[in-house]
């Protein structure tokens, strides 16, 4: 079998995308594949895998027709599989082995492919509409090498690339963390929002986000795009991300890597890819820049901050002062709009403004204009709100509770909120181990019970006394769950089910009380 073949690549992990609707010609094989990694992998290798996973796509569609596939597990590997867009596939390929920290649930892995997809349709739009627009693919495959090794190297540990693990189960990707203001604060900035909209030109309808440190406080934008654009100001925009060159993230693992070479390695491999087919092209670096401006918003050190504040890319941070930087283009899904992307830093307080792309005859010029309408008229709202948010901010263990180490998650409105990670390192492997099997038994439920019958959810809640006599325990009702380890808890179940209802009751609105 073809992935027998890791020996050659990198950390046994291997990330593919590939199109159903090409290369389906006997000699026309490697035009189906959009992305792999890694790029040094044979491409005999690549296409063994890609074949593969064809096969095991047609396979389970035979018996759950309606029903994508998404996790295949073999004895060597576990394939996670997301169809990202009709017939375009992304499929992450994990080597098992004897490591124990090599323990993951693949719905988390299934999120990587997902927020990367997401993130990649913000900034270039649909898969297929850049290949329809291109059909031979060269422009698709040239953005999406570029842009997945830039976001793979915020999985780099050292040298290598480590997945989200058993110790991760206490965070949720792609969801968005939220701070908790009193009324006044509330109203403070609920007058800074009204204030920015009075910056945009006429009638324009601009959207924005305001966070403080790595936490939103206030969004116009629909659940889904919120998620996406504050998935990138994390990564990227704010303080702690523009401080380091490592990322912010709390979930994600901080090291260092090496994204000038993976980046050129992987522009050579995909010339190479096209030089198989008999097309003619310069594979250097040089000739890809030459050829098409590469948009890279995932690559490290992109942004600086500005003498006047704002957040600008595209320029070396030190002729920030002598250069007009490009307002990058970002694509919204729930109105299918191109948005200039605006972003304005005082302290620990990030303002991220979205001006419609057809709102502006002079674009770079309107932007310009539009900045120095804001700083004139927002610029005390702005140091107000950021004053009063650093009183009454709690610091990093704002939101522990003694006792608890928790994850709530509400699915409706895409948020959560978590124990602290330098608390969460405090648990047990025995007690992480545990919740990260429960978590996968509470996937497998919901992922029936969706199948069974879409509109319904179906609630649940699970209590397991752990070998280590903690208690682990996942609730589920009304969109919304719960996940909590208690190491320090009553030998009895009744021990357990008070703690929840009271902190249920304290900090979830008892959503998930008895009541």
């Amino acid at each position: 079998m073809g992935l027998s073949s890791t020996t050659t690549v990198n950390d046994g992990i291997q990330l593919c995308i590939f199109d159903l609707r090409r290369g389906q010609q006997e000699g026309q094989e490697l035009d189906k594949i959009l992305f792999f990694f890694p790029a040094e992998c044979p491409f005999s290798v690549q296409l063994s895998v890609i074949g593969l996973c064809e096969g095991i796509i047609t396979f389970t569609r035979i018996f759950s027709p309606e029903t994508a596939c998404e996790v295949i597990e073999a004895e060597k590997h576990s394939h996670v599989f997301y169809q990202a867009e009709p017939d375009i596939w992304m499929v992450l390929v994990v080597e098992k082995n004897k490591d124990n920290e090599s323990i993951w649930r693949c719905d988390s892995l299934q999120s990587i492919l997902k927020e990367v997809h997401s993130l990649f349709k913000m900034f270039h739009g649909p898969l297929r509409a850049l290949l329809d627009k291109q059909p031979s693919g060269e422009l698709t495959r040239s953005h999406l090498y570029s842009f997945i090794t830039d976001y793979l190297t915020d999985f780099h540990v050292g040298k290598k690339i480590q997945m989200p693990s058993f110790r991760d189960c206490l965070r949720e990707r792609g969801s968005v963390q939220m701070l908790t203001i009193s009324r006044e604060v509330a109203l403070e900035v609920q007058s800074l929002i009204t204030v920015i909209g009075s910056s945009c030109v006429g009638n324009t309808a601009c959207n924005s986000l305001v966070l403080f440190q790595d936490l939103l406080v206030s969004t116009t934008l629909s659940p889904d795009d919120t998620a996406n654009l504050f998935t990138y100001a994390v990564l990227r925009l704010t303080p702690h991300a523009l401080s380091s060159n490592t990322n912010s993230w709390s979930y994600l693992r901080r090291g260092t890597s090496s994204p000038n070479i993976a980046a050129a390695s992987t522009v050579t491999n995909a010339g190479a890819a096209e030089e198989n087919q008999n097309r003619s092209r310069d594979t250097s670096p040089g000739g890809q820049s030459q050829r098409y401006h590469i948009q890279r918003p995932l690559q490290r050190d992109k942004w600086c901050k500005g003498k006047d504040g704002f957040v600008v890319t595209d320029v070396p941070c030190a002729e920030v002062g002598g250069f007009i930087p490009l307002a990058p283009i970002v694509w919204l899904q729930q109105t299918e709009e191109r948005m200039y992307l605006c972003v304005y830093q005082h302290k620990n307080l990030t303002i991220v403004l979205l001006i419609p792309v057809s709102s502006l005859i002079n674009g770079e010029q309107g932007v310009a204009l539009l900045k120095k309408q804001l700083l004139e008229n927002a610029s005390e709202k702005i140091v107000t709100v950021e004053q009063k948010l650093s009183r009454s901010w709690g610091g990093e263990n704002a939101y522990h509770v003694s006792g608890y180490r928790y994850l709530f998650v509400d699915r409706d409105r895409n948020v959560s909120r978590a124990s602290p990670p330098g608390k969460v390192t405090t648990l047990t492997k025995d007690s992480l181990l545990a919740l990260n099997r429960l978590r996968e038994e509470v996937d497998l439920e919901k992922s029936r019970a969706k199948r069974d019958d879409p509109d319904h959810e179906k609630d649940s809640e699970v209590c397991i006394r752990a070998k280590n006599n903690a208690w682990v325990i996942a609730k589920i009702t009304g969109g919304r769950e719960l996940y909590m380890v208690l190491e320090k808890a009553s030998e009895t179940l009744l021990y357990a089910s008070d703690a929840l209802e009271k902190f249920s009751n304290r900090y979830c609105d008892g959503a998930f009380s008895l009541d």
